[in-house]
């Protein structure tokens, strides 16, 4: 069977590595589908849920990342996903990515308007909100 190298990387770590049948990644202008012998592409990421399609030998689920921005290199025989924000769908806890959201909304409601700062929050919260959104789908 035909395969494709996945290296799957956010900031922190190294989310995924290993061979994948195919996989589906979210594009700002929609979902691109990846198969072994794709042309070589680089694209931005979007907002949304990426699908890695294991091979049939290792079981042949489908494992949901959820991410938020960054990049992905396609090769005919490997990708790499470089993620600025991801996370496994089963790996969302609701209560606590709430919380998370919660402390982000009053440090950024602490600063003045105008203030730059308020950005990284306003970013924090997007991403909790798009935890979330997918958390409730699951």
């Amino acid at each position: 069977m035909a395969k494709i190298n996945c290296q799957f990387v956010r900031p922190d770590r190294l989310l995924f590595e290993g061979d994948v049948a195919s996989l589906v990644l979210v594009t700002p202008t929609g979902e691109l589908g990846v198969w072994p012998g794709h042309a070589p592409l680089i694209c931005a990421l979007g907002n949304g849920m990426v699908r890695l399609h294991h091979l049939e030998e290792d079981g042949g689920n489908t494992e949901q990342v959820i991410v938020s921005g960054g990049y992905a290199e396609i090769m005919p025989d490997h990708v790499i996903v470089l993620a600025d924000h991801a996370r496994k769908a089963d790996d969302i806890e609701p209560d606590v990515v709430k919380q998370t959201r919660a402390g982000a909304v009053k440090s950024r409601d602490a600063l003045p308007a105008g203030d730059g700062r308020r950005a990284y929050y306003d970013n924090k919260i997007a991403w909790c909100d798009l935890l979330l959104q997918h958390a409730q789908s699951n």
